[in-house]
């Protein structure tokens, strides 16, 4: 994809959404369709669909379902709290509402703490799951940059705060034009829902969760995490047995936008016996 088709798919990608009614909640999603089951991905704190705008083109011929958790991008914010398990109950909704039958669910920092409550919480919707740059229990500290830089926020918050050249950091390569999509996205959601969503962070601990869950699992981390690193992988090691372990040298916290290809191969890798199941079924 040439610099320019790029930036006019960034430029696009808010007109891709459709609306679905969660349980009275209005949840946007991104659908790509193709062969089943679905991936379902599921971005992380702040973020929005537009998290795998970039590795969606690697999965080409592959469904594809991207919601916005509630409170981020074009879905409501409703009542609920915005916990780990909240969010997980929001997307077994949606996975019921869309009719899909046993999607893999790939989830990205807090959404991979979404998805291994939901894979505990709703065993029998899901096919399969991929944690990327996860965690079982933040455990982050007062003093922590991700929480002296939220407290540091205020509204409006500008796409060009400076908080964000180390939010989002990558190693070079990341096309520009969709960095500045995913701050716009960010910047849209108010302080006090970056502040809400980052205590329940803050407080959770998915360990026994982790330890309920049965799907076959793939685990990807990126060598240099600066969030989620050595001791946070060998965590969700133990407590998924059995799972596929894969770090990507030079990636930090967002492999997907580092080296999307990579991710992509992983994922189709883990989880091509059971496409091609399904389709010996559909015949």
């Amino acid at each position: 994809m040439s610099f320019v088709e790029l930036e006019v798919e960034q430029q696009d990608w808010a007109g891709r959404k459709r609306m679905a009614d969660v349980d009275g909640l209005s949840v946007a999603y991104v659908e790509f369709p193709g062969a089943e089951p679905a991936l379902l991905l599921i971005h992380g704190f702040t973020d929005t669909s537009r998290s795998f705008s970039l590795l969606a083109p690697h999965l080409s011929g592959r469904r594809l379902i991207i919601p916005d958790l509630r409170g981020h991008g074009a879905s409501q914010a409703g009542l609920r709290a915005f916990r780990p398990a909240s969010f997980a109950d929001d997307i077994a909704r949606l996975i019921e509402q869309l009719r899909l039958d046993r999607p893999v669910l790939v989830g990205h920092s807090l959404g991979a703490m979404v998805a291994i409550a939901l894979a505990a919480r709703h065993r029998e919707l899901i096919g399969g799951l991929v944690v990327l740059a996860g965690t079982l229990k933040p455990d982050f500290a007062p003093d922590h940059p991700l929480v002296a830089g939220v407290q540091a926020l205020r509204d409006p918050i500008s796409p060009a705060d400076p908080f964000y050249d180390w939010w989002h950091a990558c190693r070079t390569g990341v096309p520009q034009p969709f960095l500045a999509g995913m701050a716009k996205d960010a910047s849209t959601m108010p302080v006090a829902s970056w502040r809400a969503v980052l205590e329940e962070i803050r407080r959770a601990d998915l360990t026994d969760a982790a330890r309920a869950v049965q799907a076959r699992t793939l685990i990807i981390a990126g060598a240099v995490d600066p969030l989620f690193g050595e001791a946070h992988q060998q965590a969700l090691r133990r407590c998924l047995p059995g799972s596929d372990f894969i770090r990507i040298e030079g990636c930090g916290h967002n492999p997907h936008w580092e080296d999307p290809a990579l991710v992509a191969a992983a994922v189709t890798d883990k989880f091509r016996a059971g496409l091609a199941q399904q389709r010996l079924r559909g015949r």
